[in-house]
């Protein structure tokens, strides 16, 4: 629903309990573990991070017993605009020395004495 890549996903709480890793096989003993487990309640927030994309998401769970029949849980909110890779980073122009006065190396081929 979100459009993530590789998330991590912890408990906005100030403890960073990790619940999704974007690392391969961090969190995977998580699977299995209901939001319960986790002390995760109506009210509990969450931070879901995407750093390929470089977008975070705060997400506000609430309890609702007004579902349809058959549907676990609803995502109600505005989704973000734009959802793709980052932008490459602009390069930076290399500096020499500290100075950025358009100053080149001599190439002169006199003779020192």
């Amino acid at each position: 629903k979100f459009a993530m890549v590789a998330p991590d996903v912890q408990i906005d709480d100030g403890k960073g309990t990790i619940l999704i890793s974007s690392e391969e096989g961090e969190t995977e003993a998580n699977n299995h573990r209901k939001l319960s487990d986790f002390a995760i309640r109506n009210g509990t927030r969450l931070q879901a991070d995407d750093f390929l994309q470089d977008y975070t998401l705060l997400i506000n769970v609430l309890h609702s017993e007004d579902l349809e029949k058959d549907v676990e849980f609803e995502v109600v909110g505005d989704a973000p605009e734009r959802v793709g890779p980052k932008p490459p980073e602009p390069t930076s122009k290399s500096i020499s020395n500290g100075s950025d006065d358009g100053a080149q190396p001599s190439t002169s081929t006199g003779k020192q004495q």
